[in-house]
């Protein structure tokens, strides 16, 4: 009895297990559909203070975006990076808006011992995608803001760390934006675009599990009823 409680309650475990998978699968999908529409749609307006407390990843993250304002080019901040150019750092500048308030932009990639070419003077428009904030660090290393160590754009404390308010967001800058010159530079652009989407694998790997189960209680079910036949007493034959 035990034995069966045991194989329904796994069954309709791996049986909903493979549901939620479907139904990631169907979110993932959305999600690409969505980020494939907002980066090639014409740049539109960043989010201005007024809405700066609805921004959020299911309705912005990725939209294409655009801003202007000048640099604060003495606030750079180095994020550690890992891109398709190799190793080395994000380069992330305030920039305040002709309004007054300030975003922080991600002006592109440097490599490791390469000082970043600082942005031009005056006015400048930037376009980019529009990022949420990565707030406490990477999955193996917390920031340390004291030691000047960064391994994610957590806009709240580098804002803190520069003694600035920003936008609850940062825009990674497109390639050849002001301040984002390429070459020796900042490389803009280089905004990872690529979701892994492996939920129907996992979903068909849940429903085999709960298929074997299945196949794994019956068995067991033949090998009780062919046990309790040979332990059957057997009617003597008549004469």
């Amino acid at each position: 009895m035990l034995l069966a409680l045991a194989g329904a309650l796994a069954f309709v475990g791996f049986v909903a297990l493979g549901n939620w998978q479907l139904e990631r699968l169907e979110w993932k999908r959305g999600l690409i559909e969505r980020v494939e529409s907002r980066v090639g749609s014409p740049a539109e307006e960043a989010p201005q203070r007024a809405r700066w407390a609805a921004v959020n990843r299911q309705d912005d993250e990725y939209r294409h975006v655009a801003v202007a304002g000048e640099f604060l080019s003495e606030l750079d901040t180095l994020v550690v990076a890992a891109t398709e150019l190799g190793s080395g750092y994000w380069v992330v500048t305030p920039l305040r808006r002709v309004d007054g308030d300030v975003v922080l932009i991600n002006r592109g990639y440097i490599p490791q011992g390469v000082e970043p070419v600082p942005p031009p003077k005056g006015e400048v428009r930037i376009s980019g995608l529009l990022r949420i904030t990565e707030p406490g660090g990477s999955v193996l290393r917390d920031n340390d803001p004291m030691a000047g160590r960064w391994y994610s754009r957590d806009v709240a404390a580098i804002a803190a760390a520069r003694g600035i308010e920003a936008a609850p967001y940062f825009i990674d800058a497109a390639a050849n934006q002001a301040g984002s010159p390429g070459g020796a530079g900042p490389v803009g652009g280089l905004t990872v675009l690529r979701f892994h989407n492996n939920h129907l694998v996992y979903a068909l790997t849940w429903y085999g599990l709960a298929l074997m189960v299945v196949a794994a209680g019956v068995l067991v079910w033949r090998e009780s009823r062919k046990v309790k036949k040979r332990g059957e007493p057997r009617e003597p034959r008549g004469r």
